[in-house]
């Protein structure tokens, strides 16, 4: 039984900044009360329909003192306790902490690993595949910087995504992605396998992350890319570098203004990164609650295409829809990962 008390204390806070928001606030406080309000609301939400159903269980009880309602009170308390649990798991999960990321847009890397050309042209496949299932969800993807092979695939490709939940979705992509499958640059029809590493860094605000101008070598250089499409323009390209943690990131848009922006912006999201990774290391008494950490060195998913299916080892996971996941399919595999993180967190907290 979940305590009343800590939902009565919800439900006040709720109360509260709705009839603060309806009475106006000042514009500095009006952002952090909305984005409290609006967190809050499906868990409330959630609150109203468990207590509701417990007031309908108290109800029907009192009803069967009534020979006349009896019958029609067993079959009504019948039909509420079997809701009652499944609405109390409502609840709980609403309740877990949530990551403060998970609302925030996203940087997403890949890049090739071993496999050569073979493993470039997975990079892409993994871009296209993101592109599809952002574009489903009606998200945005806007690719900030790229290195292409002449066969068409990326040895490097950094794209930022924006929209509605993203980091919350994507977050469990980073790790190593294996493919298994007879390669185009294969002639002898032999299966080989590739790799490619994702990472899905949660974009930070400059109020997140304080970067001292002290720590940063910044260099312009002549701008490459596939096809010389920048090639003997202008020397627009920006090179950063963190020197304290060594990060270097590379913007090559034609603007030199623009690409300072943008490798600001991943510099930002790295040590944000950084510093998140630290945090869970700190908090973490077990693996089992970080499913989908980010673990850049794990191996998290293999792409077998002469069989058609794809196997997430986290979790243990295959699906037979290879097609459709390569497509953007992607929420049947995302949504066992966040079930399974949910999971292992309620049973921290039974423990």
């Amino acid at each position: 039984m979940i305590p009343m008390d800590k939902l009565e204390q919800i439900r006040g806070r709720f109360e509260f900044l709705e009839a603060k928001l309806a009475a106006g606030v000042e514009s500095g406080e009006i952002a952090a009360l909305s984005r409290e309000y609006a967190e809050l609301k499906p868990v409330v939400e959630e609150i109203d329909a468990y207590r509701d159903t417990l007031r309908e269980i108290e109800a029907a009880q009192a009803m069967l003192d009534d020979p006349e309602m009896a019958g029609l009170a067993r079959e009504e308390l019948e039909t509420l306790q079997a809701r009652l649990p499944e609405l109390e798991h409502a609840v709980r999960l609403s309740l877990l902490p949530r990551d403060k990321a998970d609302a925030r847009p996203a940087i997403l890397e890949i890049r090739a690993g071993t496999g050569g050309e073979e493993a470039a042209l997975f990079a892409a496949d993994l871009l296209r595949m993101y592109q599809r299932y952002a574009e489903a969800r009606g998200w945005k993807v806007e690719v900030v910087e790229a290195t292409a092979t002449e066969l068409g695939g990326y040895r490097e490709v950094v794209a930022n995504v924006t929209g509605q939940n993203v980091f919350a979705r994507l977050k469990f992509e980073s790790g190593v992605h294996r493919v298994q499958r007879v390669p185009e640059t294969e002639s002898g029809g032999r299966i080989h396998t590739s790799a490619a590493t994702v990472a899905v860094l949660p974009e930070a605000e400059e109020v997140d992350i304080q970067i001292d101008p002290n720590d940063l070598r910044i260099d312009t250089m002549r701008a490459s890319g596939a096809g010389g499409q920048h090639v003997n323009t202008t020397d627009s390209a920006v090179r950063i570098t963190h020197v304290p943690t060594g990060i270097v990131v590379i913007s090559s848009e034609k603007s030199q203004h623009q690409n300072r922006a943008i490798a600001m912006q991943v510099l930002r999201a790295r040590l944000f990164d950084m510093e998140r990774a630290r945090a869970d290391a700190d908090r973490a008494a077990n693996r089992k609650a970080q499913v989908g950490s980010g673990d850049r060195s794990e191996r998290i998913r293999t792409y077998n295409f002469p069989q058609g299916r794809v196997t997430d080892h986290r979790i243990g996971l295959t699906l037979y829809k290879l097609d459709q996941v390569m497509a953007g399919d992607l929420d049947e595999i995302i949504d066992a990962l966040i079930a399974e993180v949910q999971a292992n967190r309620l049973a921290e907290l039974d423990a």
